[in-house]
């Protein structure tokens, strides 16, 4: 029994999400555009701002990031 009488397991929806490869991927992928937003900040002496670091990241690095990644995943699956 769960903490409310019930039978049923609990079920969290969040950890559901939480656990999920595209949840995690996308982590993955803003934890870089932060990072370039950084870089461009730093190189500019004041914030960009989000929206400029997303674009930027984007146009020039998201493709070679996103081909970098897929071999990560498929070099993982090769290794279980």
């Amino acid at each position: 029994m769960n903490g409310n009488g019930s039978s049923k397991p609990s079920i969290d929806p969040n950890a559901l999400f939480r656990n999920s490869a595209l949840y995690r991927e996308f982590l993955l992928e803003r934890e870089e555009i932060l990072k370039h937003k950084w870089h461009l900040s730093e190189k500019a002496g004041h914030d960009v701002g989000f929206e400029k670091g997303l674009l930027d990241w984007i146009v020039k690095h998201r493709s070679a990031w996103r081909a970098n990644r897929e071999k990560e995943i498929a070099k993982e699956k090769q290794n279980q």
